[in-house]
């Protein structure tokens, strides 16, 4: 008898003043691969459409990825308890909200998936759910990861004005580095685990979106490996956005032939190496979109501001500005919670944007008009989403180039792109 998995991925609060749309989310779909083929899996993400409580089902998933989704995860896991569903959750901020989750929850699955929802499932059917399956640091072979199942996305809730959203994907999993504010060591472990070169083929032949993101931490982890998947990804043809890409002349002008769209590249500070970095990714066609932390302890407003400038004058396609949010599980978490730093424990709130803890060389409110002023500063002759459009422009021109193009809602784009951009496209 075949069991009905219903997996939901509960809504979050956006950011306001910024651009909001919606990517069809990578974790529940991962997830979902690794369930035997004897569950079928109804898939709800609740950042665009509705769930449905009434809707007929054996079982409830719920995949939270960030920490503003933990709260709407356990209202939503509450309300079917009430109904006498069983709920067990996972995924990144269940694990890093572990204890709080348990008392919303039937089980809580912390670690990765693969290999492991059999003993799961089995234990559900035989009505001896454990509280907790910890399988932290006890990591499955890369092996087994398998694609994703993008067929539960229901495709046309994910595009932005008529322009198709990139689809998420991954090549890789853990981190050999360790950067102060990031939860990954504890989540994935130092050691950069590579999928196999022909997994990650398979998965990539299964994708029919031209746009992708590759979420992987940094692929700037293993030469060798980086550029034997550039050459395997040229003749797919695809255009992608992924994190810092090693900087290295080969690696570059591999990954522009393999359609490196745009990056995401942390501006830590305003050194000639930055600008010369930023140079060289425009120098191969390759867009960037600079990650700008705010709040850490060697920062002085005064060093803020010059960031800021420094940005400008540097010809970012985009910027990104987050304050430092202390996740638990953390350095930075430990760090502040030994010194009384931390004065704000909603969940909610730890969303990046919102300032959280006391900053050493500034108030938090100092920082929090900071943060404002960064957004303000850098989008005020142009706005974020109209850079972003420019991104995308460029990236439809040379799909229409290769013949890959495909217009989702020509009228919408039209709309959004102006009367240049329309003589180019209505093609």
């Amino acid at each position: 008898m075949r069991m009905k998995l219903k997996l939901i991925y509960p809504r979050w609060p956006k950011l306001p003043g910024q651009t909001t749309f919606n990517l069809p989310p990578h974790g529940p779909v991962v997830l979902a691969a690794a369930l035997p083929e004897e569950v079928e899996v109804s898939f709800t993400d609740e950042n665009v459409e509705e769930i449905d409580f009434d809707e007929m089902c054996d079982l409830i998933a719920i995949s939270t990825m960030l920490s503003t989704q933990v709260k709407r995860g356990w209202e939503i896991a509450d309300k079917f308890r009430r109904q006498g569903k069983k709920v067990i959750f996972g995924g990144i901020s269940t694990m890093l909200h572990a204890e709080e989750t348990m008392k919303h929850a039937d089980a809580v699955f912390l670690g990765e998936a693969e290999g492991r929802m059999e003993e799961v499932l089995n234990d559900w059917k035989c009505g001896r759910l454990k509280n907790v399956y910890n399988f932290m640091g006890k990591l499955p072979p890369v092996e087994w990861i398998g694609p994703a199942r993008r067929d539960l996305y229901k495709r046309e809730l994910y595009n932005h004005k008529g322009v198709q959203m990139v689809d998420l994907f991954h090549a890789s999993r853990g981190c050999r580095f360790s950067c102060y504010p990031c939860a990954v060591s504890y989540l994935g472990g130092r050691c950069f685990r590579p999928r196999p070169i022909d997994k990650v083929i398979e998965e990539l032949a299964t994708i029919d979106n031209n746009r992708l993101f590759i979420v992987d931490n940094s692929l700037a982890q293993n030469k060798e490996w980086e550029m034997q998947l550039f050459r395997e990804m040229i003749p797919f043809k695809k255009k992608w956005i992924s994190h810092t890409i090693e900087d290295d002349p080969k690696i570059l002008d591999l990954a522009a032939q393999a359609g490196a769209w745009y990056v995401y590249q942390a501006v830590y500070d305003t050194s000639d190496y930055i600008r010369e970095r930023i140079k060289r990714y425009h120098d191969n066609g390759i867009g960037v979109e600079g990650t700008i932390l705010l709040g850490l302890d060697n920062q002085s407003e005064d060093d803020i501001k010059r960031l800021i400038d420094f940005l400008l004058d540097i010809d970012l396609d985009l910027a990104e500005f987050t304050v430092m949010a202390p996740f638990p599980h953390t350095k930075v978490y430990d760090d502040l919670m030994r010194q009384g730093r931390i004065f704000d424990f909603d969940w909610n709130h730890y969303n990046a944007g919102q300032v959280v803890y006391h900053p050493k060389q500034m108030s938090a409110e100092r920082l929090q008009e900071l943060y404002e002023y960064a957004w303000n500063t850098f989008y005020g002759e142009e706005t974020q989403e109209s850079k972003m459009m420019r991104l995308f422009t460029r990236v439809m021109m040379r799909e229409m180039e290769e013949g890959t193009y495909r217009p989702r809602n020509r009228q919408l784009i039209n709309k959004s792109f102006g009367k240049e951009v329309i003589r180019k496209i209505a093609v």
